[in-house]
């Protein structure tokens, strides 16, 4: 992604993107010459936003590209030329408007997953964006190795990443950067006290672990990162049907994005104590899987009583940030592909968050906005928390009310019940996959909020 944005000072020849609108088309084909004009009228191209027409120039071919009196149509728009265009070199001409964000549009969807294809000839097909230094193209170079890493771990199919592979993948992003940190594996689980990790992937023939890797100076603000690694779901003995079972190698997308996240922020060198906490596990069907009914004992001392298997995500987590609650972070983020019910209230594009530190839910709301990273608040609304209610244990893992009502509000509730310590806590519901391509997302795996949250951090602890 990174490699379709260039210096224009780097490139010997490219050919120009005009911004036009149906206002300013006629005004900008008196430049380009009568063939471009021609070529518009065969092809019946007005300058319509998103819309673009290749033509010959007087100097060479240029790329017209509809927009909106008041700059681009949508924020990713120029994504839509990344793959559409032939292979060649291009810069956006003067007075093109938004330039840094139509660069990253046009880069975002220049993202192909091809580890399982055969080398064919659209490898050879770059198509290369020049940009000038008003563009920060070291700051876009670190957003999109990030989103790159987030998406390609969601792709990757569970036969080739398992617990142990997605641990792996941790420790060398860390490594690369100078961190440090420890992978606590199988039976050591229950030695250490992650009881509920244990449980949720002790069916699978491949042991779970528990990822928790550091970098930065002790002395820094303590930034803690805990990711859903649940790197494919079966629902466990509440057995997924086939159709929902389909995507469930993307139920590892709240870890793949909590590292994307943590390279962005490693490869910025922000002045953070970073910390990174991941349960990688696989939810199985074996003689040795958990059941309904069941109670687990916790990190936090809570004694949970399971009312469905297939709502392990939040158990894992549970004892994750039970852990990373016990250092009273300045900011403790969790993030999971964890409820439906998210997806049945806001769709694939718009996240949830929870959080009770109304500072830090304007600031995300405002930085979502500007970084077209959309999200959404919900309420950790506490009369719910009744739903919750065991007779037989101190909390129950789901909505016990039998009306099924705001799975992902109690989601976030239980969740909170494991958290005290830490001076500020969000939770984001994300889903991690992009149903339908659009600019800037091609279908598939998903970054979804960690651009905001880079931004976040990078504005709260500068140096």
């Amino acid at each position: 992604m990174r490699e379709c944005l260039v210096r224009k000072s780097g490139v010997s020849d490219s050919t120009p993107i005009f911004a036009v609108t149906e206002a300013t088309l006629a005004e900008v084909l008196s430049g380009l010459g009568g063939a471009a004009k021609n070529w518009c009228d065969i092809n019946e191209f007005t300058g319509k936003p998103s819309t673009y027409q290749l033509v010959p120039g007087v100097s060479g071919a240029a790329v017209l590209f509809g927009v909106e009196d008041d700059g681009l149509p949508q924020p990713f728009a120029l994504g839509s030329l990344a793959t559409a265009l032939p292979a060649g070199d291009y810069h956006l001409a003067d007075r093109f408007p938004d330039q840094a964000q139509a660069a990253l549009g046009f880069a975002l969807s220049a993202y192909v997953f091809d580890r399982y294809l055969a080398p064919g000839d659209n490898k050879d097909k770059k198509r290369r964006l020049a940009v000038g230094d008003d563009v920060d193209l070291d700051r876009l170079a670190i957003i999109l190795d990030g989103v790159r890493l987030a998406r390609d771990l969601i792709n990757t199919p569970a036969n080739d990443l398992g617990p142990e592979e997605l641990a792996a993948e941790i420790e060398n992003l860390f490594a690369a950067h100078g961190g440090s940190g420890a992978i606590i594996t199988g039976d050591d689980l229950l030695d250490r006290n992650f009881p509920m990790v244990h449980a949720v992937g002790r069916a699978s023939s491949r042991a779970p672990r528990l990822a928790d890797f550091s970098w930065g100076r002790e002395s820094d603000p303590k930034i803690t990162l805990v990711g859903k690694g649940v790197i494919f779901d079966t629902g466990g003995l509440n057995l997924k049907p086939g159709s929902s079972m389909a995507l469930m190698k993307k139920d590892m997308g709240g870890a793949a994005n909590v590292l994307g996240l943590a390279s962005m922020i490693m490869a910025a060198g922000l002045p953070v104590r970073l910390r990174v906490i991941v349960p990688c596990v696989e939810n199985a069907v074996s003689g040795s899987a958990f059941r309904p009914g069941d109670i687990l004992a916790s990190r936090k001392g809570l004694s949970v009583e399971i009312g469905n298997t297939d709502a392990e995500g939040r158990l894992v987590l549970a004892d994750a940030l039970a852990l990373a609650d016990e250092e009273s972070p300045e900011l403790l983020v969790d993030m999971a592909t964890l409820t439906g019910a998210a997806r049945v209230a806001l769709g694939p594009d718009l996240p949830p968050y929870y959080t009770n530190d109304e500072e830090l839910a304007e600031d995300i709301a405002v930085m979502a906005e500007a970084a077209s990273d959309p999200l959404w608040r919900l309420p950790l609304w506490q009369p719910y928390m009744k739903y919750l209610d065991s007779k037989v244990a101190d909390i129950n893992h789901i909505n016990t009310s039998g009306a099924g009502f705001a799975g992902s509000v109690t989601a976030a509730l239980f969740l909170s019940r494991f958290v005290e310590n830490a001076q500020s806590w969000v939770h984001f519901d994300i889903f991690g996959w992009t149903p339908i391509e659009k600019p800037g997302k091609p279908a598939g795996g998903e970054a979804q909020g960690i651009r905001c949250l880079f931004d976040l951090v990078s504005e709260r602890f500068k140096a």
